[in-house]
């Protein structure tokens, strides 16, 4: 039986068969494949999207993850899971977002789950005093791509725990920011599909929102962490921590209640 499947009465498994129907020849592309990109494959596949997988290592290195995803998975470079994804998420560390096919995406609609963090090295002044969000960095490199800000502010153990069919009681919500309509409304479409509502949060001068350091980020999905962790232990909490339904509502309350203050988080 499929994950979540408890879940499911037999009227929400025929919306739920008819849903996967509808998407079973939506190709989502994604490149990089660390534990965002390849729980969001994960999650695609169960809901009846084909993946184009690629990362900087090379399709080789995707052989494993392709095996245990099936037929639905084929491993390929960044370019051409650009060229073969109806939509693509960049699912790379935001230092390296000036390395995305800028030609290959261009026309395509990107989801943007790169967060900004203050690494060793690197910094980016416009971010740091919060002239620009990263969305908006990362819509300026593909200028010809329509980049929505969208599956950043959730951890991928959550991802594969919280979706529900369409109607479910207990059905998770997710921002999104864009500058773009249509494209907003694919990726609503999309989220959908993998099992969660959505809320839109505005333009990506407004993804501020549900970036790190806001009342979005994370907490919302897990609950309160145990008090006392190092910040070793905390990560690691994080990412087993089981999730915590979100409503809609509550998305557009915490949204509200945000104040925006420093960009980013430190790596320690």
């Amino acid at each position: 039986m499929a994950r979540g499947a408890w879940h499911m009465g037999r009227g929400a498994w025929k919306r739920e068969r008819e849903r996967r129907t509808q998407v079973s020849t939506t190709t989502l592309g994604i490149i990089g494949t660390g534990m965002v990109g390849a729980g969001v494959a994960r999650r695609a596949v169960d809901a009846g999207l084909d993946v184009v997988l690629s990362n900087s290592r090379g399709p080789r290195s995707l052989a494993g993850l392709v095996a245990e995803l099936g037929e639905r998975a084929r491993a390929a470079t960044p370019a051409e899971a650009a060229s073969a994804g109806d939509l693509v998420l960049a699912s790379v560390p935001l230092v390296a977002h000036d390395r995305l096919p800028r030609a290959e995406l261009a026309g395509k609609t990107v989801i943007d789950p790169m967060n900004y963090a203050l690494i060793p090295g690197w910094s980016f002044p416009e971010l740091d005093s919060d002239e620009l969000t990263s969305s908006e960095l990362v819509q300026r490199h593909l200028a010809g791509a329509r980049v929505v800000k969208a599956l950043h502010n959730i951890g991928p153990k959550q991802l594969l725990s919280l979706f529900r069919p369409a109607g479910a009681p207990d059905r998770t919500a997710l921002p999104l920011s864009g500058d773009d309509p249509g494209a907003k409304k694919e990726v609503a479409d999309l989220l959908d599909v993998l099992g969660f509502d959505t809320v839109d949060l505005g333009s990506l001068a407004d993804s501020w929102r549900s970036e790190p350091n806001t009342p979005l980020y994370a907490l919302p999905y897990v609950g309160q962490p145990p008090t006392g962790l190092a910040p070793t232990d905390l990560v690691a909490w994080f990412q087993q921590a089981p999730g915590v339904p979100v409503s809609v509502a509550r998305i557009k309350e915490l949204a509200a209640s945000a104040v925006r203050g420093p960009a980013g988080f430190r790596m320690q």
